[in-house]
């Protein structure tokens, strides 16, 4: 139902031009009066830039078809959507936590809140999802998962969120996933020592990224 308006058009095809042809720049702003339809283009942008299957077609499926009068535009459409990628959309405010906001780094916390849940990790609690990427990247999470649930009787989807009530479930499943001894702080240890920086993130996202394969891209959407 997405109508590309001739401002709409000319705006994207300034956008595609930018993204198409990257050279240092990183961001853009979406700027418009209440009401003017920034988050649905957003959104929009999300989905066709991603690519997904969509009722059974692409995103750009949907798109092509109303930019029959323009070619060039359709052209740079198509150029952008074959950059592989992946899109993370999130309204800033709603994955915001009531009292990181007064924090410095409150910006900071929300995208790497956001990067651990597209990750499959514990956005919540940083030190969890740093416990989760550092055996994943050891190729033991899916051991630790399996022994937490043996032990515990219930998946690490949920032990996670009441980690207090299951430090020895925990530390057992650690032990048994990474062939150590039992140790019961390892969380505790987690949450004192892990700190989130704007250099550590830039180079966890890097690595990421470089793991995907050759000129793969992150696309942050944020809506305000």
């Amino acid at each position: 139902e997405y109508v590309i308006t001739k401002e709409i058009g000319q705006r994207l095809e300034q956008f595609l031009d930018a993204y198409n042809n990257y050279d240092t720049a990183n961001g853009v702003w979406i700027s418009g009066f209440f009401g003017s339809g920034k988050s649905h283009l957003l959104k929009m942008l999300a989905l066709l830039l991603e690519n997904d299957e969509i009722g059974g077609r692409r995103a750009l499926e949907f798109f092509e078809a109303k930019l029959g009068n323009e070619p060039m535009l359709a052209g740079a459409l198509r150029k952008a959507v074959s950059i592989p990628s992946k899109s993370i959309l999130f309204n800033i405010d709603q994955k915001a936590d009531v009292i990181s906001k007064t924090d410095v780094d409150a910006l900071l916390s929300v995208f790497q809140k956001v990067f651990d849940e597209m990750c499959g990790y514990y956005g919540k609690q940083p030190h969890i999802a740093q416990f989760e990427r550092d055996l994943d990247s050891r190729g033991q999470l899916g051991a630790f998962k399996q022994a937490f649930e043996r032990i515990s009787g219930k998946p690490w989807e949920r032990g996670r969120e009441q980690v207090l009530f299951e430090e020895k479930n925990i530390a057992a499943a650690f032990a048994e996933a990474t062939g150590g001894e039992v140790t019961a702080d390892v969380l505790t240890r987690y949450r004192t020592d892990t700190r989130v920086s704007i250099e550590d993130f830039a180079n966890t996202v890097k690595a990421w990224i470089d793991a995907q394969g050759p000129k793969f891209r992150l696309n942050f959407f944020v809506d305000e």
